[in-house]
């Protein structure tokens, strides 16, 4: 009777927790991110409009500004066309302008609701978070693959290898992940749209200038050289230069991913913290 006693209280436990909650915690957070993810990439299939726009901005920058600038030796680093070498921090620049403003959708949420019910359900939070990074990592995705089939029929000298295009594409969505969740803790102290784009603004373009997107770190003054060096964008335009071109800037390519991946991790832990403060 003890025996059955000292059980009953486990047992009684065990049939009052919510289904949810009686699953492993580390599956709980992959169903989880899955689910958000597969949630982002829903709305990307009915937004073919939203792909299609963003894709013209970077073509622009391609065959505008690196044409202008075709054949600068300076700039272009030792390659035989500049718009070779810009190609890879264009890549970078056209996902980080779809992850940076991805906050907007956390403001939207709460003005419509949705957030507070998000919230409210057994998903880990840092389930919520992985499953948006997934979205825009995958809008980055099917961006940077379209772009690089411009590149191809341009015939714009890369350095064609399955190896170098998939590891690209890889880093390509490791880093348009943590700039999205960066975005999402942006987005969680920030109640309107309108102050958000600011500081969105304000966050993405020194950081694209100031990192090795448009010009080698080589020909860049001290501070500006001092600051790329501390940008994580820098180590993933040059880890995406290495892959695509063979040319990098002076660094090894297990830094460049050690760097992007640290900061997806701090900026995933940063999100998740911060999230639910979004609703206050």
């Amino acid at each position: 009777m003890s025996g059955a006693s000292a059980a009953s209280p486990a047992v009684s436990a065990e049939l009052t927790r919510p289904p949810a909650l009686a699953v492993a915690a580390p599956v709980r957070l992959l169903a989880g991110a899955q689910a958000m993810g597969r949630a982002e990439i829903q709305k990307l299939r009915h937004d073919y409009l939203d792909l299609i726009t963003r894709s013209v901005q970077p073509l622009l920058w391609l065959f505008v500004f690196g044409t202008a600038l075709r054949h600068n030796r300076t700039l272009a680093a030792g390659t035989a066309d500049y718009r070779a070498y810009i190609a890879p921090g264009i890549m970078a620049q056209a996902a980080l302008f779809i992850a940076i403003f991805f906050g907007l959708a956390v403001i939207w949420e709460r003005d419509v609701g949705q957030l507070q019910r998000m919230l409210a359900t057994p998903l880990p939070r840092t389930a919520i978070v992985l499953g948006k990074s997934v979205g825009s990592g995958v809008r980055a995705f099917v961006q940077a693959t379209a772009l690089l089939i411009v590149l191809a029929i341009a015939s714009i000298g890369l350095r064609w290898s399955v190896l170098g295009v998939i590891g690209s594409l890889v880093l390509l969505v490791i880093g348009t992940g943590a700039f999205a969740a960066m975005s999402m803790s942006i987005a969680a102290g920030v109640k309107t749209r309108e102050r958000f784009m600011g500081i969105g603004q304000l966050i993405m373009m020194p950081m694209f200038f100031a990192s090795s997107a448009l010009y080698p770190l080589s020909i860049m003054p001290g501070w500006l050289h001092a600051i790329a060096r501390v940008n994580p964008l820098t180590y993933e335009v040059q880890g995406l230069r290495q892959m695509l071109l063979g040319v990098g800037g002076g660094g090894e390519l297990w830094l460049d991913f050690l760097v992007v991946v640290g900061f997806f991790v701090a900026m995933v832990a940063a999100a998740t913290k911060l999230y639910p403060r979004a609703i206050l």
